[in-house]
Parts: C-alpha cells; sequence; structure tokens
C-alpha cells in the first residue's frame, strides 16, 4: 500500500511511520512522499534522511480547496492510496476528503471525542480529567471527528505540565499510529 504522510512541523508521528516501514514492521506498504504545507518544518529533514521524497506545498494565503486540490494532484500522482496526517496543520476541504474516502487517518492527542481542536492536552488539564491519550481516526468534513480506529490512553498525573503530558502522550502517538497503518495495511 501506498502512503503519502502531510506535516506541518517536526514530523515525529511521520518518522514512526517510515521507520516502522522500513523495518518491515507496518509490511506491504511504501511511504511515497512526505508533504509540508511549511518549508521550515523539521519534518522534511527528517524524511530526507530516510529517503524518502518531500514537496513543501505552501497555504501562500491561498483558499483552503486551492490548496488541498494541489495536494491532491501530487498524491494521485504517486498512487497513494492512504494519507496519513501527522501534525498537519490545517483542516483539510471537503473536495480533498472526498478525494479519499475512508483513506485519510489523522492522530490526535485526546481520547475523542473528549478534547477536539487544538491545546487538547491544555484542555485535558483544565478539565482535571484522570485520563487522557491519543487517538486514530478516520479524517471526515468535520474537526477531529471520524471514526476511531484505536485509542491508546495515558494518566494525568497530579504534577503535570502541558509539556509533560504532551510528551507522555506523544510516546503512545508513535505506538498507536504504526499499529493503526499496520490494520489497516493488512486488511486491505
Amino acid at each position: 500500500m501506498k502512503l503519502g504522510i502531510l506535516i506541518s512541523g517536526r514530523g515525529s508521528n511521520m518518522v514512526a511511520l517510515v521507520d516502522a516501514v522500513e523495518s518491515g514492521e507496518i509490511s506491504n506498504s511504501e511511504v511515497v512522499v512526505v508533504i509540508s504545507d511549511r518549508s521550515d518544518a523539521a519534518g522534511l529533514a527528517k524524511a530526507e534522511e530516510r529517503a524518502v521524497e518531500t514537496l513543501v506545498i505552501e497555504r501562500m494565503g491561498r483558499k483552503r480547496a486551492e490548496h488541498d486540490g494541489e495536494i491532491a494532484v501530487e498524491l494521485k500522482a504517486r498512487g497513494v492510496e492512504l494519507v496519513c496526517l501527522a501534525g498537519f496543520m490545517r483542516r483539510l476541504s471537503p473536495d480533498f476528503v472526498a478525494a479519499f474516502p475512508r483513506r485519510i487517518l489523522n492522530i490526535h492527542p485526546s481520547l475523542l471525542p473528549a478534547f477536539k481542536g487544538v491545546d487538547a492536552q491544555r484542555q485535558a488539564l483544565e478539565a482535571g480529567v484522570e485520563t487522557t491519550g491519543c487517538t486514530v481516526h478516520y479524517v471526515d468534513e468535520h474537526l477531529d471527528n471520524g471514526d476511531v480506529i484505536l485509542q491508546r490512553e495515558v494518566p494525568v498525573l497530579p504534577n503535570d505540565t502541558v509539556e509533560t503530558l504532551s510528551n507522555r502522550i506523544l510516546h503512545e502517538e508513535h505506538i498507536a499510529y504504526v499499529d493503526a497503518v499496520r490494520k489497516i495495511v493488512v486488511s486491505g
């Protein structure tokens, strides 16, 4: 299965996926392209170090549909069958979602449906929950809303800060995303 990964920043979940494909942990698959909407995304260098093709398709003030359309063209040109959002910080247009039906995944740092959107870890701390975690889900036209593929729980500790909680959740994200992609690749 050909995978395309969209990033906006450091790319740690992208690295987890690429490394799992390369090691055979996710078998019968290939990461064919990593696309960033930011030229300064640290994940671009990490993808290049792993000999994965990278593209930068910046927003440049364009409307979402136009930007997404350009990304979709590049993904389709490479035969991408599964799109993985790995810290891609832009909501996708309905046309993009329709172009890859039930073939777009996202990783979110909460146990959805709780704490949608940005700053999920801060939201969890402010709500005073004892457990949060991460969710891998299919992307639909609504924010952090698609069907859940799998979740991993993380306890909220008494002295947690946004940073300490985020780091523990991120560790679980790397495991969860690999597990979810492997599950989808196996099921076809």
